[in-house]
């Protein structure tokens, strides 16, 4: 329970999304110096949105020390987060490559996955991590334009980059999607990013369905309160970003570092009859 920031943040905002890591007090830990590999993924070719910050750095910086060779994608905006994301993946002895791309437009999506095939030579693991979310003050406080941006990245973006994935997929291939303990428990002020949260899981029980007999595997990891940059920059009340995570069993917020394992597991050959699953990583929230 104290072995991450166990007391309240600094009271920080960042302008508007992208978060950025630089700014934020503390610093998340994203693993750089704690996640020891043991060649779970040796030879494996991931691709990872949303792979510059956050839970995608540390699915990124895990999943080169486990031994395979990474794509990131990011907002043009991030192109910092991501250099320091590839250079730990190249420091892990791993091939990384950045892709700078609005994955809100259909032709990103498709250029994702066929950038990274050609980078990498192929592709193994696709982790749709990529995510929008604003605090919503009130239904009133709902505008369409907001709306798009949030469904267009958390579900539009998952369904494309999935449908371009999976003709390169082999047997025991894997897509792997972020969703939220929102998708169980959702809040009035993330009404729009928790309804795509729970959209999400209907698409892994789904795919896991119709690409199981393809030796295809379709999971989620549902994250509760972590430490990243979408915090301080979702809107948040100045209360709300000090007192974050506060309210789990643990007491406090999780750090991207702790939620990499679950992602590492469903990548990896541990995991061979594991599909449609959701797996919790919430600080002891339940995620039924």
């Amino acid at each position: 329970m104290t072995e991450h920031h166990p007391s309240e943040f600094p009271v920080q905002q960042q302008p508007s999304q992208p978060g950025l890591t630089e700014p934020m007090d503390p610093t998340p830990d994203h693993g750089e110096t704690s996640w020891v590999g043991r060649d779970r993924l040796a030879g494996r070719r991931a691709l990872i949105t949303g792979g510059d910050s956050g839970i995608g750095r540390a699915v990124a910086i895990a999943y080169a020390r486990e031994g395979a060779d990474v794509a990131i994608v990011h907002l043009p905006e991030e192109a910092d987060d991501a250099a320091e994301t590839i250079a730990a993946v190249e420091a892990a002895g791993r091939r990384g490559v950045a892709f700078a791309l609005d994955l809100r437009e259909e032709q990103a999506c498709i250029d994702a996955v066929r950038r990274t095939v050609d980078e990498l030579g192929g592709l193994d693991v696709l982790v749709s991590n990529a995510a929008h979310q604003r605090q919503r003050d009130g239904i009133e406080d709902i505008s369409w334009e907001g709306i798009d941006r949030v469904f267009k990245t958390n579900l539009y973006a998952l369904l494309i980059l999935a449908r371009e994935a999976v003709p390169h997929l082999p047997e025991g291939g894997s897509i792997i999607v972020t969703s939220s303990v929102q998708s169980a428990d959702p809040k009035p002020g993330l009404v729009d990013y928790a309804m795509t949260k729970s959209a999400q899981r209907a698409f892994v029980e789904a795919m896991a369905a119709e690409l199981g007999p393809r030796g295809i595997r379709v999971n989620a990891v549902a994250p509760g309160p972590v430490w990243t940059p979408l915090i301080p920059a979702t809107g948040f009340p100045d209360e709300k970003v000090a007192e974050f995570g506060q309210d789990t069993p643990f007491g406090r917020a999780g750090q991207p570092a702790e939620v990499a394992g679950a992602y590492v597991y469903l990548a990896s050959d541990e995991a061979t009859y594991t599909s449609a699953a959701v797996i919790g990583v919430t600080g002891g929230r339940a995620v039924p």
